[in-house]
């Protein structure tokens, strides 16, 4: 049985040798590989060269104008010392502890809403999911106008009801606020996404659990909510990465409003990673701090994913 086992496996080796390989079996593998040349030769240019210079680049002096310097760790003890790292950080963080779990919150209730069956759902539909097209700039500078404290739109109604619209652009307390504001509004693909799932719910669950006389809210709970708990789980992970990366609608902020203005309350790590990297020219520190962000995200996504063992229910 052994020499049998062992014939097998010298076999199915000598199968995969290329040596042993029939032409017609080597002329496919060639142009497999051919057809992957191009991916390859993208991965190698744009992912891979770029983060192992950045990782070489992290532990150096480096200036477009000077040679590569060598300075060890020196750029990871800066950042211990940096103020507006820690700004920087802490603005980031603010934004994933409340802004990824408060919109997927409303993205779900929303979800929910267009779920259930009423005329004109469709055209309901298309209005929540027509802002997450809209480009990020377009969409920003929208919304810088709708905040406007002067003439924005939404002080303006809030003056109709005698309520005075606070700064939003100019407050450090708002200017967060203003962006999370801007989040919600175009949280229409997460909304599909839940609307998804929520379609995909069992119906005879449901209908168990209504003749056991489960009401509206028993059935959302303890039917709904645990089914489209793997989606969630992804949301949530997603939204934690890419709310660390958040960049575009801060940095459109910063355009307008002027650098991490005010008081550098929407000064986000991205933002601040850019201005060093790319205004100051330092590009050490600059990935430095993007592998810091690496460890930080990756940190967390682990976190998460062990998490959501306890309270993610996957149908087998």
């Amino acid at each position: 049985m052994n020499a049998l086992s062992s014939s097998h496996r010298s076999m199915r080796k000598n199968d995969w040798w290329p040596g042993r390989w029939s032409r017609r079996t080597r002329e496919n593998f060639k142009m497999g590989m051919l057809f992957l040349l191009p991916w390859t030769i993208g991965f190698v240019a744009f992912t891979l060269y770029p983060m192992v210079a950045s990782f070489i680049y992290s532990f150096s002096e480096y200036h477009a104008k000077r040679p590569l310097e060598f300075v060890g760790l020196q750029n990871y003890a800066n950042l211990l010392t940096d103020d507006l790292f820690w700004k920087a950080l802490q603005n980031t963080l603010y934004m994933v502890i409340l802004a990824v779990p408060f919109t997927l919150l409303l993205a779900f209730l929303c979800a929910v809403l267009l779920n259930i069956k009423v005329k004109g759902q469709s055209i309901y539909r298309v209005i929540y999911f027509l802002p997450s097209i809209v480009p990020t700039v377009a969409s920003t500078i929208l919304w810088l106008w709708i905040l406007n404290p002067q003439s924005g739109i939404l002080n303006t109604i809030l003056g109709f009801f005698g309520i005075q619209g606070p700064n939003w652009l100019s407050d450090p307390t708002w200017s967060k606020p203003s962006l999370i504001m801007l989040g919600i509004w175009g949280m229409g693909a997460t909304i599909m996404i839940y609307l998804s799932g929520l379609q995909d719910v069992p119906v005879t669950l449901l209908e168990a659990a209504e003749l056991d006389g489960a009401g509206w809210w028993q059935k959302l709970w303890y039917v709904t909510i645990p089914m489209v708990s793997p989606i969630t789980v992804f949301a949530l992970i997603t939204g934690v990465i890419a709310m660390f990366q958040y960049f575009a609608q801060a940095y459109v902020f910063r355009g307008v409003q002027g650098l991490g203005f005010p008081l550098n309350s929407t000064l986000f790590y991205s933002v601040y990673l850019y201005q060093v990297g790319f205004l100051f020219l330092r590009m050490g520190y600059a990935s430095a701090m993007a592998w810091v962000l690496f460890i930080i995200i990756l940190a967390c996504t682990i976190v998460l994913l062990k998490v959501s063992d306890r309270f993610a229910y996957y149908a087998e």
